[in-house]
């Protein structure tokens, strides 16, 4: 399927379960004339690259893929059976590798059809197939001679290691001879060749059975992820003529009104436009408590009404939803690939050739120069070989990283990338904008001091001026006049001053609402009037004074307000050693009175650019994470090391930083440090696994205290411990709160069965 770049194409890539899968997928495409920057994601089954059709076609690019055992089908198509390793390819025997049309239907299943069981798997059959044969020959030992029993351990070591080694060679001709299935295939045979047939077959066992965890974890991994895809429900009730009828959720476009009863689950972003109710946001954000939601509010698609009917107008297609965008966003942050990723594949690919000269050296160098056995040392040289693989230690980064992004999503903590998880770890100074990050963003008024007329008549007067107003400060006179019914004055010829306030003419004269500074630009700003300013701002709040001609008519203090949780946040950021600071545009006197109450440092009266000087000025000692609203701030959260949004699921805050929180709580970027801290952790576990479980077993190998079922159970027995300990990552509590994200939803569907259906 062509995308809307020209020359860049997209298909979905079936039977990878760790990273040498995509690294040989990776290794069979990129060498083919004609392609470019060649992108494969292991949990999203993904394969992207840039096409020159002139010269390679799209079915080349399949070709070479299922060539090399894997399945793979166009972006949108239903997704191929993989050949997984177990069938002969295309072209090594006419027929072979083609898949019969029930069996194909048996495997190649819809992306929302129930996983199949183990057992029905192509690797599930070889691991029941050799252990049947590895059975049969235990048994036929106990009762046939010696030399017939022989026979059928060669028998069920060729079973197993044939479909192995067509593998291994269909890799080799694609350029990439140094696989597992090359160094499994020669310690398979030359066990064989040694006299050791026993051993051999069990080695094959053990391999097939190794192979069938790999694909079960990984399987495990995809799942979490796709478990987001599946939080919206599938119909939706859409209003047409005064009637409402079911269809398709996918079919939902901007605009249609949709009806959302008491435990359904929201099948769209939209605006409620009708009814008041609690909606329960943890699918979506991970917040547990409903929020309520009212005519003009949003809802997220995935979130769950709770309590009565709401009547929604939708505001985004099914593809752009929150749910598609956070899946979306988890799935590319795969290719961002973390920088202890990118240094294990290529320690990799000097560690393979390394392992085999090693071994080659192991089963020469000892009978040519102290004339030791050949048998002996070419078994050692064969269990070398298979410890020596490096399967455990490259999966161990990106098993790690893909659980991570999954948690984070499940909590509203996206981060697009292993770099990004890698950065937070690092962070050791966290910089946050003051309004709408650190306060809620939506001032009022507190105070008004009147120096002429009444209360209503300053509000009328301010109101009429701010009309219209899109600053928040203005946004707040209206909201407080509309509060006290006071009707606005007739204004006409209304203007902003940019930075200072604005002004109309109301009754024929000139009224203007600004700030301190433009009062004392035009000789408005008394002494008493200054000093009330002066104790206003000193309780953290924002004066304006409204003027009549030049003549001061009185004062509207405003104030935006602290998050609840603000305070808690700093207080956890410097338990975890982060340093924290304020940047605000706002004035000295209210920024120190915000920062005083919340117990951080800050620095005041910054224009945008400013905000980026003083990013700069932190990053040169220091790894610096800044948090803002995603779109005033921009340069400042392009500046530093990482830039996260906060923003309930905005466009800006999912697309524009290198982050998001999109719970708008204070306290998620202490989890956000938390999650990337536990993943590096784990990841250091990982290779600790991978790399001393090797080293042990080389040295026994090399002594001869180990042998090749060992040596291939130690491999084995690594990266299902890796995978496993990254899996961990799963059940991760960012928050450190004992509810997993979602449990609240599921309590609110097992009181009301009658709409389960609707729910899932």
């Amino acid at each position: 399927m062509v995308d809307g770049s020209a020359g860049q194409r997209e298909w979905r890539v079936t039977g990878m379960d760790c990273g040498t899968c995509a690294a040989k997928v990776r290794g069979a495409v990129e060498r083919l004339p004609g392609v470019a920057d060649v992108d494969v994601a292991l949990m999203a089954e993904r394969l992207r690259l840039r096409l020159d059709e002139s010269q390679s076609s799209p079915e080349r690019i399949e070709k070479a893929v299922r060539g090399v055992g894997f399945g793979i089908a166009p972006k949108g198509v239903r997704p191929e059976k993989p050949k997984g390793g177990f069938v002969l390819p295309e072209g090594a025997v006419p027929g072979a590798g083609e898949i019969p049309e029930s069996e194909e239907q048996d495997e190649a299943q819809p992306e929302d059809a129930p996983a199949l069981s183990w057992y029905q798997t192509s690797k599930g059959r070889l691991v029941l197939g050799t252990g049947a044969l590895l059975a049969m020959a235990w048994a036929s030992r106990l009762v046939l001679p010696v030399e017939i029993a022989h026979w059928a351990f060669v028998l069920a070591t060729l079973v197993g290691v044939v479909p192995v080694a067509q593998r291994a060679f269909a890799m080799t001709r694609a350029g990439m001879p140094f696989t597992i299935e090359m160094l499994m295939t020669i310690a398979a045979g030359g066990a064989l060749v040694i006299g050791e047939p026993e051993e051999a077959a069990l080695v094959v066992f053990l391999f097939a059975v190794g192979e069938l965890l790999e694909g079960v974890s990984a399987g495990k991994a995809r799942d979490s992820i796709r478990a987001l895809s599946k939080l919206v429900p599938k119909t939706a009730r859409l209003e047409v003529g005064g009637k409402t009828r079911e269809v398709s959720a996918e079919t939902l476009q901007a605009g249609q009104v949709v009806q959302i009863r008491p435990g359904d689950r929201v099948p769209c972003d939209g605006e409620v436009i009708d009814g008041t109710s609690g909606v329960d946001e943890s699918p979506v954000t991970g917040e547990s408590v409903p929020s309520l939601k009212e005519s003009g509010a949003d809802v997220f698609a995935g979130s769950i009404n709770a309590e009565a009917l709401l009547r929604v107008r939708v505001t985004k297609a099914a593809e752009d939803n929150t749910i598609a965008r956070i899946v979306r966003l988890v799935e590319e942050a795969e290719s961002a690939r973390a920088p202890t990723e990118r240094f294990i594949d290529r320690f990799s690919r000097v560690y393979m050739p390394a392992v085999v000269g090693a071994a080659l050296l192991v089963a020469v160098v000892p009978p040519l120069a102290f004339g030791l056995t050949w048998g002996e040392w070419v078994y050692r040289a064969l269990a070398l070989l298979l410890i020596g693989c490096p399967c455990a230690l490259v999966i161990s980064v990106p098993a790690s990283i893909t659980s991570a992004l999954a948690t984070g999503a499940r909590n509203g903590l996206l981060m697009k990338g292993g770099a990004v998880i890698e950065a937070v770890a690092r962070t050791t100074h966290v910089a946050f904008d003051k309004t709408g990050t650190l306060t809620h963003g939506k001032p009022r008024v507190t105070d008004m001091s009147v120096l002429t007329g009444s209360e209503d008549d300053l509000l009328a007067l301010a109101a009429g001026v701010e009309s219209g107003a899109s600053h928040p400060l203005g946004q707040a006179i209206c909201a407080e006049a509309d509060r006290r019914s006071v009707d606005a004055a007739a204004a006409t010829g209304g203007r902003a001053l940019p930075g200072k306030g604005a002004e109309a003419v109301i009754g024929g004269v000139t009224i203007c609402v600004g700030s301190p500074r433009l009062a004392d630009e035009r000789g408005a700003l008394t002494g008493d009037i200054r000093n009330r300013v002066a104790s206003l701002e000193a309780e953290g709040k924002t004066v304006v004074i409204v003027l009549r001609e030049n003549v001061p008519q009185g004062l509207i203090a405003l104030r935006d307000e602290p998050r609840a949780d603000a305070a808690d946040a700093v207080a956890q950021l410097h338990t975890l050693g982060i340093s924290s600071v304020m940047l605000t545009g706002d004035n000295p006197r209210t920024a120190q009175a915000i920062a005083e109450g919340l117990g951080i440092e800050h620095r005041s009266e910054l224009m945008p650019e400013d905000k980026v000087t003083a990013i700069r000025d932190l990053t040169t000692d220091a790894r610096v994470m800044m948090i803002g609203d995603g779109i005033n701030d921009a340069p400042a959260l392009a500046a530093a090391h990482v830039g996260v949004a906060m923003g309930s699921g905005t466009d800006v805050a999912l697309e524009t930083a290198d982050a998001a929180i999109l719970r708008n709580r204070v306290t998620d970027v202490a989890g956000k440090v938390r999650l990337s801290r536990a993943t590096m952790a784990n990841i250091r576990q990982n290779i600790a696994i991978a790399l001393g479980l090797k080293a042990v077993f080389l040295v026994t190998t090399v002594l001869g205290i180990t042998g090749l079922w060992i040596a291939i159970l130690a491999d084995t027995g690594a990266t299902v411990l890796v995978t496993m300990n990254a899996l961990r990552l799963l059940f991760f509590r960012p928050s450190g709160a004992s509810e997993a994200p979602g449990e609240a939803s599921r309590d609110i569907q097992k009181t009301r069965p009658e709409h389960a259906s609707a729910t899932t």
